[in-house]
């Protein structure tokens, strides 16, 4: 009205036809909503008697739209069809799967407890799921990479912890979501998650925007120690002048979610606060299983270390971490 351009009259045809142009973001917070109304539906009497035992209250599960995905092969489908989303755009979405011998396609997730995965700006990307039957394999699924989804570059939580991180001059990186929202439940608010994968190169620099040394938590068994190692040769490239990250190995193989139920918010924390530097992890892990009663094998050794230092591209804290290792060999061989 303001600028005297008169609307066409609103008819069902074209509802239809902008309902058919809905960007992929609104795709996926249509299934969003869909997700919480099953969470709160008879249907969801599993999934909220899951939630319970986790330990989330009504509170969490509003905070992180935690939903639920039915055990139906289209569910989801059916309801995004009514809705005039067409199958496209829902495989686009990373919604359902479309087989490629011409059989109809079907939800991704059946029978999870849904979280919503959310990019920087808080709109919600993908999903993750949690199996809710004990045989049920993936234990947990996430969304494919999508248009809107770059599993690569983002972190869980990432949007509400930023400020509390900012404020704490801190972060605290786990390794799944249903960690994060136990450790933010617990009233700390500055943890990301990394959805499960490797860190990368775009994960790494995301979290040194939250703060300068963040605390990675690994679980303190094989699988944990394995990440840290993979984690190690990732982040050493990229450490810069006052940019780094501390090793958090929680004790008995327990997660975060086990530490806090068992130690509370306290007991995880002091964990958090005992963390050792990305030296230490380095070091620790080489002379893990090492021998060095020989010139050579003391030779293996330097080298190996050498070849990692090289790694670290900025020239200064290269340097530095040359004198640290040579020290280090030095008292050792002493």
């Amino acid at each position: 009205e303001q600028a005297g351009v008169p609307l066409p009259t609103p008819d069902p045809h074209e509802a239809r036809r902008q309902r058919e142009r809905a960007g992929l973001g609104d795709v996926v917070a249509m299934a969003a909503r869909f997700f919480s109304e099953r969470f709160l539906s008879d249907a969801g009497r599993e999934a909220r008697a899951y939630a319970e035992r986790r330990g989330l209250d009504r509170t969490i599960i509003a905070t992180f739209e935690i939903g639920y995905a039915p055990n139906s092969r289209d569910a989801l489908k059916r309801h995004l069809a009514e809705k005039g989303i067409e199958e496209q755009q829902m495989a686009e979405a990373g919604l359902i799967i479309r087989p490629d011998d011409g059989r109809p396609s079907y939800d991704r997730f059946r029978n999870r407890l849904m979280i919503p995965i959310h990019d920087h700006r808080g709109r919600i990307v993908a999903f993750g799921g949690r199996a809710l039957a004990e045989d049920q394999e993936p234990k947990y699924l996430n969304s494919p990479e999508t248009p809107l989804f770059y599993k690569s570059a983002v972190l869980f939580n990432a949007h509400r912890a930023r400020s509390a991180a900012h404020q704490a001059g801190a972060a605290i990186v786990v390794e799944g979501y249903l960690d994060a929202i136990a450790v933010y439940k617990a009233g700390i608010q500055h943890v990301v998650a990394s959805l499960g994968t490797a860190f990368t190169e775009d994960q790494i620099r995301a979290m040194w925007r939250l703060a300068p040394e963040p605390v990675i938590c690994f679980d303190g068994d094989k699988a944990g120690m394995a990440a840290a190692r993979r984690a190690v040769d990732r982040i050493l490239p990229l450490i810069e002048s006052g940019k780094s990250f501390n090793f958090c190995f929680l004790p008995d193989g327990k997660d975060p979610d086990d530490l806090i139920a068992l130690a509370g918010r306290e007991g995880f924390l002091a964990e958090v606060k005992g963390a050792k530097p990305l030296v230490d992890v380095v070091w620790e892990r080489e002379m893990a299983g090492a021998r060095f009663d020989t010139p050579e094998r003391k030779a293996a050794l330097e080298a190996r270390l050498e070849g990692l230092v090289e790694a670290v591209k900025d020239t200064r804290v290269r340097r530095r971490y040359h004198f640290d290792i040579r020290s280090r060999l030095s008292d050792l061989f002493r």
